[in-house]
């Protein structure tokens, strides 16, 4: 039995990064709490074994329990969450991990752009916060080539729509509701609901998809407007948020999924607000949370309606989900996005790219790759 000499602040940092009680660590590795807090205190120390079952259940490398001192552990995005109207507490270890992912493959394919000469877009930072949100809606909706009416029988095809559409201008679109494929580390909704980064080259949206379905088609428009007003960060997306930027891509988005002058000449003020539900989703083509949003923003409803009724559906919508479920593959291509799941595809069959490396990249394994080439093709 071999004792690792691990820095004990080391092993309470690592705790406390992921909001782990002794009580929590004890029972995860597992072993007896006196031992935690004894190793913590520096009286003992763990084995080899135990050490690198720690880093497991803390998520850092088993290197760092070496380390004298924390390494530097920072949001690497701006953040620009807010609740009441204030900034958040410290994010999340899955908040960061999350953008740390993605800030890694967005790096990879904006190198891949560079060396493949491609154009800057022209649309990213085109407008700014004294434009009109109604401008920057329909500026969206031409650079995307999409009629003022796009038909879909449901909320998942719009959202398939857009992603396709955004996707085509060149820009990366990930989605999911866990971290790093892994279904017992489901992102909160409660702490963010996607975030933008905003570049030239290789701009990047990221949604939440433990959100409920139809509130993530708004968060979807949302980050996109952050990217026609070069604006890089991470949000939370809410009715409440004090934010000029949120303010404004909340309007943008509204905009362009029920615009203002239509929707006041169409809303009925009646004892049941709920009720505008069916004839509103029937004349827009969006979902029932769409309009409520809507009218929350333009105060025909109050926020306390609006939570309430968002409560609701993401209740709703988590008791029918089912993670870890659904195809594979299609899971894959939704975190990674088509658009760069096809480059790095493109270069590992190609032979200018290990398997290794591509598998590392996607998130899948290297024996997996042929197979994904083939359905991310269709």
């Amino acid at each position: 039995m071999t004792i690792a000499l691990v820095n004990p602040d080391m092993l309470r940092w690592s705790r406390l990064r992921a909001r782990l009680t002794t009580v929590e660590v004890a029972k995860k590795l597992p072993t007896k709490l006196e031992r935690v807090i004894s190793w913590e205190d520096g009286e003992a120390h763990p084995t080899f074994k135990q050490a690198q079952k720690w880093a497991a259940v803390v998520h850092i490398p088993f290197g760092f329990l070496f380390l004298p001192d924390p390494p530097a552990d920072t949001l690497e995005l701006p953040d620009l969450r807010t609740v009441g109207g204030q900034p958040v507490d410290q994010p999340s270890l899955d908040l960061k991990e999350t953008v740390t992912e993605v800030l890694r493959k967005q790096q990879w394919f904006r190198e891949f752009l560079v060396e493949h000469q491609r154009d800057r877009l022209s649309f990213i930072g085109k407008f700014d916060l004294t434009s009109k949100p109604t401008r920057v809606a329909e500026h969206i909706r031409a650079t995307l080539k999409l009629p003022h009416e796009v038909r879909a029988t449901n909320s998942d095809e719009f959202m398939r729509v857009l992603i396709n559409a955004a996707e085509d201008a060149g820009i990366l679109v990930m989605r999911s509701g866990i971290v790093a494929g892994n279904t017992h580390r489901k992102l909160d909704v409660g702490e963010f609901r996607g975030f933008a980064i905003s570049d030239e080259i290789a701009p990047v949206v990221f949604i939440n998809s433990a959100d409920a379905p139809a509130a993530r088609l708004f968060t979807l428009i949302h980050e996109l407007a952050h990217l026609w007003i070069g604006s890089t960060g991470i949000s939370n997306g809410g009715v409440h948020s004090q934010r000029d930027e949120e303010i404004f891509c909340n309007a943008v988005a509204g905009e362009f999924l029920v615009p203002s002058a239509l929707f006041f000449k169409h809303w009925k003020d009646l004892d049941e607000w709920e009720e505008n539900f069916p004839p509103l989703t029937s004349y827009f083509h969006v979902s029932k949370f769409v309009i409520a949003r809507r009218a929350s923003d333009l105060g025909l409803i109050s926020r306390k309606q609006f939570d309430k009724f968002y409560t609701r559906e993401l209740s709703a919508f988590r008791q029918r989900d089912t993670p870890g479920g659904g195809d594979y593959y299609a899971t894959a291509g939704a975190k990674n996005s088509k658009l760069f799941s096809r480059a790095v595809l493109a270069e590992a069959l190609s032979g200018r790219m290990l398997l290794r490396d591509a598998g590392h990249l996607l998130g899948i394994g290297p024996e997996k790759i042929r197979t994904y080439a083939d359905k991310i093709a269709t």
